[in-house]
This record gives structure tokens, C-alpha cells and sequence, in this order.
């Protein structure tokens, strides 16, 4: 099934200025989260984001932060666990993509709590990470193993879309340039 915009939400794990620095790559994980955020932003869907214990991680890195219209924050592993979670998922949008860090932590214990909700959860690869590689790699691999799909950020595009005839068509596509 492809993923649909008018169905989906755009969630950003725990993007923050103090963590994103030690995650392996991070730069181009928050380039992909960001790229996602402005193509939701075209596309309608709307975009969440949670923060690992702000006083600590710091906020959003800046980014990012003008894209969400609701932040979260949070002190569980699991956004899921979090009171006030489900204020993050509007009625009717039952696909949640998911970008963020660190992937085998945070990401990894909200995409599985979500699963357990039988929440349909796309998970973004190139836009997660952690500090080391293999802890990414075996929380994909996890992710995969509870029923989450995982995908990369220029497949949720162009699903978004689904036709070069799309309106917003010429203005995502600049995006990937």
C-alpha cells in the first residue's frame, strides 16, 4: 500500500540541538526530516514533533523547528507512553511517517508502542539515526521485524504525490535539487 498524504502525519522524533550533533550523520538525517517537513507543509500533512527532555537535549534543532504545529515534550522513551500523545494525531490520519533519533531508542520504542495500536507506521531510514551505525541498523531491522514499513524519504514523496500532474508537483520536486 502506498503511503497517502491526506492520511498521513509527519512525526519528528527528538530532533534537538544538543543530541544531534553526536548522532553519526546527523546532519543529513535532519536535511532528510527537513525535506520531508516542507513537502508535508506543501502537501498538507500535518507535521508533530516530540523532545526528549528539552531542559537537557535543548529544543528542535532550528532547522526543523518551524515546521511542526504541535510540540511535545516528553520524558518516556516512547512518545506513545507520554500523556497528551494521542493531541499529536489529528481524526482521520491513520499512516504516521517517522523521522528522528536516536532510531533504536526513541524512535524505535514509539514505532513499535504505535504498532501495538495497529497504527499503520512508515519509517523513514534516511531519516533516522543514532551515535552508532550498528544501533541504526538493528533498529530498522526491528522496526521491519513489528510490522512497521521502512522506507526512504524520496519514496514518501513521490507517494505523497502518486502523478507529475500534482498540483504541488514543480515545487516538491525542487525540493530534491
Amino acid at each position: 500500500m502506498l503511503v497517502t498524504a491526506s492520511r498521513s502525519i509527519l512525526l519528528l522524533v527528538d530532533l534537538q540541538e544538543r543530541l544531534m550533533p553526536a548522532i553519526d550523520d546527523g546532519q543529513a538525517v535532519v536535511g532528510r526530516a527537513a525535506l520531508l517537513a516542507e513537502a508535508a507543509g506543501l502537501l498538507d500533512v500535518p507535521v508533530a514533533a516530540t523532545e526528549q527532555y528539552p531542559q537537557g537535549l535543548g529544543p528542535t534543532v532550528p532547522e526543523l523547528a518551524a515546521f511542526p504545529q504541535l510540540v511535545m515534550p516528553k520524558t518516556a522513551f516512547s512518545a506513545v507512553a507520554e500523556p497528551g500523545f494521542d493531541m499529536l494525531l489529528p481524526p482521520g490520519r491513520d499512516e504516521v511517517v517517522v523521522a528522528g533519533a536516536e532510531a533504536h531508542v526513541c524512535v524505535l520504542q514509539t514505532v513499535i508502542a504505535l504498532r501495538e495500536r495497529d497504527v499503520r507506521v512508515v519509517l523513514v531510514a534516511d531519516a533516522v539515526g543514532s551515535r552508532r551505525p550498528s544501533d541504526r541498523a538493528a533498529a530498522l531491522e526491528r522496526a521491519r521485524e513489528h510490522g512497521a514499513e521502512v522506507v526512504t524519504s524520496e519514496m514518501v514523496l513521490f507517494e505523497w504525490m502518486r502523478d507529475s500532474h500534482h498540483p504541488r508537483f514543480r515545487e516538491v520536486s525542487k525540493l530534491l535539487r
